[in-house]
C-alpha cells in the first residue's frame, strides 16, 4: 500500500467516525430537546366551605293559665290557652306562671292574685310541683278571694298533668293558712282535693 493510499484510509476512517458522532450528538440533542418536562404541581388543597348545621327549632308548648269570671253569683275558672316557646315542663310552667301574675286587660276574666305578687321559684320534684310565691299572694281580700287565688295556682301548676301534687310555698316556707280568715292549705294539693275543700 503507498502512502497516499494510507493517508486516504485513516482520513475517510477519520471522517466517518466525525460524522457518525455529530449524528449521534445530534440525535442526542433532539431527544433532549423532545422530552416533556417533568413539571413539579404544589399540592393544593382546596378550601372547603363547610355550611354550618341549621339551629335547632324550639317546639313550642300550649299551656292553660287560670282566671276568673264572676257569673254574678260565684266565681269560675276560665282556662286561658298560651303559646309558649319552650318544651321542657319546669320551663314551660314558669312561663305560664309568669303570665298568670302579669295583669291583664281583659273585660270578661280577672285574677284574684295580688298585683306583685312575683314566682320566686319553680320545681318538678318526685313528689309534686313545688310553686314558691312572694308574700303579695297572702294579702288583701276576703275568703272569695282567697279561694279564687288558691285555685288559680292549683290549676295552672297542673296545667301539663292535672293528677299532679302541688306544694304551695310563700317566702320558701310552707303555705298553711292563707288569709286573715285562716283559710286552711292542704298539703299537698291536687285538683280533686281542692274540689272536695273548697268552692269558687
Amino acid at each position: 500500500m503507498t502512502r497516499q493510499q494510507r493517508v486516504n484510509g485513516i482520513s475517510g476512517g477519520a471522517i466517518a467516525f466525525a460524522t457518525t458522532a455529530a449524528l449521534a450528538a445530534g440525535g442526542g440533542l433532539a431527544w433532549w430537546s423532545f422530552q416533556p418536562t417533568n413539571t413539579i404541581t404544589p399540592n393544593i388543597t382546596p378550601n372547603v366551605v363547610q355550611n354550618s348545621p341549621p339551629p335547632a327549632t324550639v317546639q313550642s308548648t300550649t299551656a292553660r293559665i287560670y282566671l276568673l269570671k264572676d257569673t254574678g253569683k260565684n266565681l269560675e275558672l276560665v282556662p286561658t290557652p298560651i303559646e309558649i316557646n319552650a318544651e321542657q315542663p319546669n320551663a314551660v310552667l314558669t312561663a305560664a306562671f309568669n303570665s298568670l301574675l302579669t295583669p291583664a286587660e281583659n273585660a270578661t276574666v280577672s285574677s284574684t292574685i295580688p298585683e306583685g305578687t312575683k314566682l320566686r321559684s319553680l320545681k318538678i320534684l318526685n313528689d309534686g310541683i313545688h310553686v314558691d310565691l312572694s308574700t303579695e299572694f297572702t294579702t288583701g281580700g276576703g275568703s272569695a278571694s282567697m279561694t279564687g287565688r288558691l285555685a288559680q295556682v292549683i290549676y295552672t301548676a297542673t296545667t301539663l298533668q292535672p293528677e299532679a301534687k302541688v306544694w304551695i310555698e310563700v317566702e320558701g316556707k310552707p303555705l298553711e293558712i292563707l288569709g286573715g280568715e285562716g283559710l286552711e292549705i292542704e298539703r299537698p294539693m291536687t285538683r280533686q282535693s281542692f274540689e272536695e275543700n273548697f268552692s269558687l
